[in-house]
């Protein structure tokens, strides 16, 4: 076959043509007929043709679908099979464990006692199981057996209680370090390594989680509902020692063991690999021995609130191999196969063994009989990973289609055209419609199929139309629009899947539970339309400690107050002058300098011809703005700005070039001569050239300006007319709660 690679026979259409029937089918059976009917209406499009495409043959197509990688085998079916599958597995090993118990129990015994404490329980350990499922439909029905019931039993309605829920567990495939599948998908189309990924995702997961607690809280208070009782309360003393383990054990982890493990790879040399994997068993001995001397936690629902320090050391042992696995992604950079490996290899040492040393330090006569539950346990591990990979494999393979048939027609050209046309270049309406197609494909689509379709199509338009707009938008961040409302699908009525699996057990409306999850999903459903804009909500540009918690207070000041708009309740209920005056402050803290920029401009313009000279004072890696322009192939005038990644080269005129952006300033002008994607060796640099051709920029345009960034009075001035507008509204809010109390 390899000597006439790109030559089939008859014999191999005919074998592509069943394979591409069975993969349909498969599509039909694992995932309902949504995404199998997306299919065949991109499979019909690529062979009738429409809107200048002329259609292609059935030789052609089948080729192209099966044969090649750029259909149904292409890159989403690749970071499936050697990435996504080995985190899948992990998940379901942890969770055969016991891990997921584990975490909900853990939850509760912290916060089942506060104020509409299920319901914050619910946040956290939808949070933490999150790292282990990366589904919202397998999250929900996971920890929302035992929080819903709960939550109606302190006075939730049951279409709330579902909602709090479902907006916990859609959240969590926001959460790093195990996001959903399409996360890793964003590794390869966006060019990044995943930790890079997880650095871009875990500032708007962690106020998105803040936010919704936060919402709980006002449930609660509008409703006058009150916590669980805790039967077993710490006094101050434990509290303090409590919060003094936690933080003696953040820091061992932050700042003594990253040297100890460098000190052992100096003295150990070769064998410091065994030495390192001989401290993580003997870890997990000792934690065993101390979890040996703690009652098994229960299974069942839960009657009262656990008591905090037992549960906690009920499974410690759990955590090593989340460690374990971020350690290796974020210390040792490993790549996320060769992390999650380790991580699963472990994991597969502690299914095996866990029982059979809880039994010799419990003193228990029978242990053999543990070492039958185990293999018992770990055969269902491996089963439930792979029946939990079924679907996404699937969706992969089929969503491959639709890429495939994107590559082979150019139909994203044809996109582009008409989403400009209908928002008539306005780029929030870009945006908006982009959110709307994410959100509707994603009622039938899974979250993975979703995020290849709508990224394949719209992220090079979100990109395109942003430059048109003045707006250099970050490759991650065009990716990362896509990737929310790709999730937040799952609680849009009227199909939410994750919805209905919630209302499933809270006997509420599946619609109505929908609803309430989308409303109190607002304040997730927000931040993309802020990171475009504002891209240091992804860290993107923060290039100090003081600006990093610049940003984090900022940032979790606004999606608070944002919260309580929604909810139309703060102090007290808001009126609807107070509610618009949230929004605005809000909006505020979130983007500064919007409203600052137009006062002080944060670039220089310089002139195209300073494009090199720019360049010498930059290094590799550092991105360079600039304006282009020039005429498209159908003779429009057109203006883009672009943020491009610098190269290797020992020159700003190289590190130009070297990015596959061709300058010849033979006449003067900085002519744009070629656009090559792809001859650079970052993976991150071709993409942006990529979406500097998809623009439609070629040879002859001009880059008419360098934009340079200058020093300026810092945005965060803006903070301050802010904090006196929403104090003036905590005043007023005040007085009226203490006229309602008298």
């Amino acid at each position: 076959f390899e000597m006439r690679l790109g030559v089939p026979n008859s014999s191999d259409l005919f074998l592509s043509i069943i394979g591409l029937l069975l993969l349909l089918e498969a599509t039909r059976r694992s995932l309902g007929p949504p995404l199998m009917i997306v299919a065949i209406i991109a499979l019909t499009y690529a062979f009738i043709g429409a809107g200048g495409y002329g259609g292609a043959s059935l030789n052609k197509i089948v080729s192209h679908m099966w044969i090649t990688t750029e259909g149904a085998f292409g890159i989403a079916v690749g970071v499936s099979a050697s990435m996504v599958f080995l985190f899948v597995l992990f998940g379901a090993l942890l969770e055969r464990a016991g891990a997921g118990n584990y975490f909900i129990r853990v939850a509760y015994a912290l916060t089942g006692h506060y104020r509409g404490g299920p319901a914050k329980a619910a946040v956290v350990s939808s949070a933490m199981t999150g790292m282990i499922s990366g589904s919202s439909i397998a999250n929900v029905v996971t920890t929302g057996t035992f929080t819903i019931p709960l939550m109606k039993r302190v006075g939730f309605p049951s279409e709330k209680a579902g909602a709090i829920e479902v907006a916990s567990s859609t959240n969590g495939q926001l959460t790093p370090p195990i996001m959903g599948t399409a996360a890793f998908l964003m590794v390869e189309y966006v060019g990044v390594s995943y930790i890079e990924v997880i650095k871009h995702a875990f500032l708007p997961a962690v106020i998105s989680y803040i936010a919704l607690i936060y919402i709980v809280h006002l449930e609660a208070l509008k409703s006058g509902m009150e916590g669980l009782t805790r039967t077993n309360k710490l006094n101050k003393v434990d509290r303090l020692i409590g919060i003094c383990s936690v933080l003696i054990v953040l820091g061992v982890l932050v700042w003594v063991l990253p040297p100890f493990f460098e000190f052992i790879k100096v003295i150990g040399g070769e064998a410091s690999t065994l030495i390192i994997a001989l401290i993580m068993i003997t870890s997990y001995l000792a934690l065993l021995y101390s979890v040996s001397k703690m009652p098994n936690l229960p299974s069942g629902d839960i009657i009262e609130i656990p008591e905090v320090g037992k549960t906690v050391k009920a499974g410690l042992h759990f955590l090593l191999p989340v460690i374990l696995l971020i350690w290796l992604l974020t210390v040792e950079r490993f790549s996320p196969e060769t992390s999650v490996y380790w991580a699963t290899m472990f994991m597969m040492f502690i299914v095996l063994t866990q029982k059979f040393f809880l039994g010799i330090f419990r003193g228990e006569s029978d242990i053999t009989q543990h070492l039958f539950t185990s293999l018992t346990d770990l055969k269902l591990g491996f089963v439930n990973g792979a029946r939990n990979m079924i679907g996404v494999g699937v969706a992969t393979t089929a969503a491959g289609i639709i890429v495939g048939t994107v590559t082979l027609t150019g139909v994203g050209q044809l996109i582009i055209g008409w989403v400009e046309f209908i928002a008539a270049g306005n780029l929030f309406l870009i945006l908006l419609f982009t959110a709307m197609i994410s959100l509707i494909l994603g009622m039938g689509l899974p979250t993975t199929a979703n995020y290849i379709v709508v990224s394949s199509l719209m992220a090079p338009v979100i990109m395109s139309l942003g430059a048109a707009n003045n707006v250099a938008i970050p490759l991650i961040a065009a990716h990362m629009f896509v990737f929310y409302f790709g999730i937040l699908a799952d609680d849009t009525p009227p199909v939410g899947l994750a919805a209905y699996a919630a209302a499933a057990i809270s006997k509420g409306d599946p619609i109505r539970t929908g609803i309430q999850g989308f409303i109190y999903d607002m304040r997730t459903a927000v931040l993309p339309f802020i990171f475009i804009f504002n891209t240091q909500l992804l860290m993107i540009g923060i290039d100090s400690a003081i600006s990093f918690i610049s940003v984090v207070v900022s940032s979790v000041i606004a999606i608070l107050l944002f919260a309580a708009a929604t909810q139309g309740y703060w102090i007290v209920k808001n009126r609807l002058w107070e509610t618009v005056l949230m929004l605005i402050v809000a909006f505020m803290f979130f983007r500064p300098g919007y409203f600052w920029d137009k006062v002080d401009p944060p670039f220089e313009n310089m002139p195209g011809k300073d494009l090199f000279t720019v360049a010498d004072n930059m290094t590799e890696g550092e991105s360079i703005r600039f304006v282009v322009e020039g005429e498209t192939l159908e003779g429009v005038e057109r203006s883009y700005t672009f943020l491009l990644p610098l190269a290797e080269g020992e020159s700003g005129r190289e590190r130009i070039n070297n990015t596959g952006l061709q300058i010849d300033d033979l006449f003067g002008d900085m002519e744009v001569a070629m656009v090559l994607p792809g001859i650079s060796g970052n993976r991150a640099i071709n993409k942006q050239v990529e979406s500097i051709k998809v623009a439609g920029v070629d040879s002859g345009w001009v880059i008419t300006s360098v934009l340079q960034e200058r020093e300026t009075t810092p945005k965060q001035i803006v903070y301050i007319p802010a904090v006196l507008l929403i104090g003036f509204v905590g005043i007023v809010q005040l007085r009226r709660r203490r006229k309602i109390v008298n």
